[in-house]
């Protein structure tokens, strides 16, 4: 049976699909034309600031009130400044300085950033408790492993956005930091026993006056053993809109992801989603195409036609969205933001220990630095610069560079770069040492040869107890490795 006009731009009107380019296609604009709600940026659609702005403006020359939204947490994940890396660092450092105020300005800043590009809603913060130090795809992305201080920097996080006019949305609920599984690959499984801890920070998010909260791809038994929340009415309608009185919009994390769309596919997980209580379908990180934006307007549609969605409760979804349309479309903000507040920021969460009474810092001429490079997943952009070397380069002219991946980091490999860094200062750059045993095994190799050697954790430090001197940045970003730097030199 052909689906009605009506209904097809109802289905519309929930979805926010991802494209490729740098200004919008074709088949985007005459969409937004006849009431697609938004897009979803990526770092394939970003140049620079500029740029962006260009994008933005043609968008809204289509429809005055879409819904521009990008995952821009800062530090590791960052897509406005992923062909740089982010001048602000991520959660898990401006939880460990601990200054609310400081993570209210640097979030205001953000959202003056992301505002003049045009950019409505922030994907971030991250209200996860990392209480699993083996988490893949959380780690730094979360202010820390405790829910209160979690908490207050959640509600520090959406007070700058929102001051900004652009609409945070704390992510990943119910709660993604207690899991080991990655949800772009499989199903994580939230315990009984942290699932209060992990609520706190989105009951605080709430109470801050949250505009939007995002689903994660978990499965909750102590709520819904049988479907993950993304999918689940327990969860999002029972839990996250009854128990917790939210009344904003719930948008999905990424329909394509493995975790729903393996079992339903995409248009499927879609129809479902918004049956459970979602407003919202994101999509397009990995199916950024027509074709996948048809088929899932075309599958909500034909769910509400077979009675799997009720029409009311479409309407219902497309009515939150719409009134988040209108709240960003006057709340705007073209504040400058403070440039200098994200340095601040990195060099204030450095924490070095030393282990030799040997005078190893401030580094002497000429060092060698060695940077272990794991595979991220795949909210990082693989193409995001990182690390010590660039920086330390500029503050100690001579310094060479080599970094290894899991493939390459074979003992011939280590022992040419031992001989290499004979006679010269040497650091050891890792992130996440603890969950890659390549990378463990490599240190200990190294420091074995050389135990004056100085190490950088740049991801999160399960142990401080590595080298002469041990200096934990507690993120990647670029200014990350800028205080980093100034720490090996003593100018920090």
């Amino acid at each position: 049976m052909p689906l009605s006009g009506d209904l097809l731009r109802l289905a519309d009107a929930v979805l926010f699909p991802g494209f490729t380019g740098h200004a919008p296609p074709d088949w985007i604009r005459r969409r937004l034309g006849a009431g697609l709600a938004g897009v979803v940026l990526f770092s394939r659609n970003i140049a620079d600031p500029a740029q962006v702005a260009r994008l933005t403006a043609a968008l809204r020359a289509e429809n005055p009130e879409v819904l521009v939204g990008t995952d821009e947490e800062s530090g590791e994940v960052t897509r406005l400044e992923a062909d740089t890396g982010s001048s602000r660092p991520g959660g898990y450092a401006l939880g460990v300085v601990d200054d609310v105020d400081l993570t209210e300005s640097l979030a205001a800043g953000l959202g003056a950033d992301l505002s003049r590009a045009g950019i409505s809603l922030d994907f971030a913060p991250s209200a996860d408790v990392n209480s699993n130090p083996d988490n893949p795809v959380i780690g730094l992305r979360a202010f820390g492993a405790d829910p209160a201080l979690v908490a207050r920097h959640t509600r520090a996080f959406v007070r700058g956005l929102q001051s900004a006019g652009v609409a945070a949305c704390a992510k990943h609920f119910p709660g993604h930091g207690d899991t080991s599984v990655d949800s772009h690959h499989g199903m994580p499984v939230v315990a009984e026993s942290g699932i209060e801890d992990a609520l706190f920070p989105f009951r605080e998010a709430i109470a801050e006056g949250v505009k939007a909260v995002m689903t994660g791809h978990l499965l909750v038994p102590s709520y819904d053993a049988e479907l993950p929340a993304t999918l689940s009415p327990k969860v999002l309608t029972g839990l996250l809109r009854e128990e917790l009185g939210f009344d904003g919009m719930i948008i999905t994390d990424g329909i394509e992801m493995a975790a729903v769309a393996g079992t339903y596919g995409i248009g499927g997980a879609s129809a479902r989603a918004l049956a459970a209580g979602a407003d919202a379908i994101c999509v397009g990180g990995e199916h950024a195409d027509e074709a996948t934006a048809a088929g899932i307007r075309d599958a909500i549609a034909a769910a509400v036609t077979t009675g799997l969605l009720p029409e009311e409760r479409l309407a219902q979804a497309a009515r939150r969205v719409r009134e988040l349309a209108t709240w960003a479309a006057s709340s705007g903000s073209q504040d400058p933001a403070d440039g200098q507040v994200g340095l601040a920021a990195a060099r204030r969460a450095i924490r070095v220990t030393r282990r030799s009474t040997a005078a190893v810092l401030p580094l002497g001429p000429e060092p060698c630095v060695v940077e272990l490079a794991p595979e991220m997943n795949l909210a990082i952009d693989r193409k995001t610069p990182w690390g010590v070397g660039e920086p330390l380069s500029r503050l100690r002219p001579g310094t060479s560079t080599v970094r290894l991946t899991a493939g390459r980091s074979t003992g011939p490999e280590l022992e040419r770069v031992l001989g290499q860094a004979a006679g010269r200062p040497l650091v050891v750059v890792v992130r996440d040492a603890h969950r890659h045993r390549w990378q463990s095994e490599a240190l200990r190799h190294l420091l074995s040869a050389r135990p004056d050697t100085v190490v950088v954790e740049m991801g999160l430090p399960a142990r401080s107890d590595l080298g002469a001197v041990h200096i934990a940045t507690y993120g990647s970003a670029r200014v990350c490795g800028q205080a980093a730097a100034e720490a090996l030199t003593g100018s920090l």
